[in-house]
């Protein structure tokens, strides 16, 4: 059996990866900016993470803004690498948070903020692979060696 590279696929099938990644870029993106309107304006449930994690309202506003940025820089194809790679250090903070913290369920979400978070895990995680060879610093090293590009 012999595995192929991206490169070695039809052009259909590089078609479909490039669409499923831009996907995951979006759906990043979109719960990222999502949550920002309820970290601007305070809401409760906001308000009561970052008061039980001790970092309300510095953590909440600061938080926001770089969530702002890493959907920004990951909907930029120049910037893909280094939005994918913030988004997964960020959500990484609040998935731990989840887990050690505030709980599965917070003020009785049945969980929705905990999913959306493996949501962005793991829509960030498939992008930062994908174009890992773009980061700074890193990036030239990974170009050095033979791997499945995708061209955008």
């Amino acid at each position: 059996m012999t595995t192929s590279t991206l490169t070695d696929t039809a052009p259909r099938d590089r078609a479909v990866l490039k669409a499923e990644l831009w996907l995951m870029r979006l759906t990043v993106a979109a719960i990222l900016l999502q949550t920002l309107f309820f970290k601007f304006t305070g809401a409760a449930e906001s308000v009561f993470i970052f008061e039980t994690l001790g970092a309300e309202p510095y953590g909440r506003i600061g938080s926001g803004v770089v969530e702002l940025i890493a959907a920004g820089l990951i909907l930029a194809p120049a910037t893909v690498a280094l939005g994918a790679l913030l988004a997964l250090g960020l959500i990484s903070g609040a998935i731990v948070s989840h887990l050690t913290v505030l709980g599965i369920e917070i003020m009785g979400d049945g969980g929705l903020l905990f999913a959306l978070a493996l949501v962005v895990f793991v829509c960030s995680a498939a992008v930062l692979l994908a174009f890992a060879d773009r980061l700074p610093l890193v990036g030239p090293r990974l170009r050095a060696r033979p791997r499945a590009g995708l061209q955008q």
